[in-house]
């Protein structure tokens, strides 16, 4: 809004300062979000750069697990080991809410089997075929989890750029708008005022000489 857009009445004055209150409460607050998701954001941050290790370190691990077992029992043994899971993994969403937003968390079901579900006999099958299938469990797992962290921190990053440019808004457009048009209200009303205290005198003045 133009400042001068505005018609210089009292009952106007009262909704800018009304307006202004509204526009400063609602700067702050949001302020206080944008402070906030940035601290979440880096909690996050650092969880992450942990993952992304966890989970180098677990594919190595598994690849190597993988390797051993092929060059142990063969690779028909350890194609059939796998093809004879009874259950598959599966993966739920959900979602949290943190400071108002909703954040996904990632479950995996069905990624840890005891051996009497993995659907291969035990004496068909050395220790390290089943070193393989924990190893890769543990992989899934892991992987899962990372989905989670790097969602939550792309959605938190929009939050917070969205947030930051409604605190600018407010900051830079809309309050300095919404001030600027009550300067001149102001002015145009105690301008008015003068004007008619000049007139009541000029008008008092020629009754007194009549």
């Amino acid at each position: 809004m133009a400042g001068h857009d505005v018609t210089p009445t009292r009952s106007v004055l009262l909704d800018l300062k009304r307006r202004i209150k509204l526009s400063q409460s609602g700067h702050k607050i949001l302020k206080m979000k944008r402070d906030g998701l940035i601290i979440e954001f880096f909690a996050v941050l650092d969880k992450a750069r942990k993952m992304m290790t966890g989970v180098s370190s677990d594919f190595e691990n598994a690849m190597m697990k993988i390797t051993i077992a092929k060059a142990v029992d063969g690779e028909v043994k350890v194609r059939g080991a796998a093809y004879s899971l009874k259950f598959s993994p599966s993966v739920e969403i959900s979602s949290k809410n943190i400071m108002g937003m909703a954040l996904p968390r990632v479950q995996a079901n069905n990624v840890h089997t005891d051996i009497l579900n993995k659907g291969y006999g035990i004496l068909d099958t050395s220790a390290y075929i089943e070193e393989a299938a924990l190893a890769f469990e543990k992989l899934l797992d892991t992987l899962v989890r990372a989905a989670e962290v790097e969602t939550t921190m792309k959605k938190m990053l929009d939050e917070i750029e969205k947030t930051k440019r409604r605190v600018n808004a407010l900051e830079f457009k809309v309050i300095p708008e919404l001030e600027d048009s009550q300067r001149f209200v102001k002015s145009r009303l105690e301008e008015m005022e003068r004007e008619n205290t000049t007139r009541l005198k000029h008008l008092k003045g020629k009754e007194a000489a009549e």
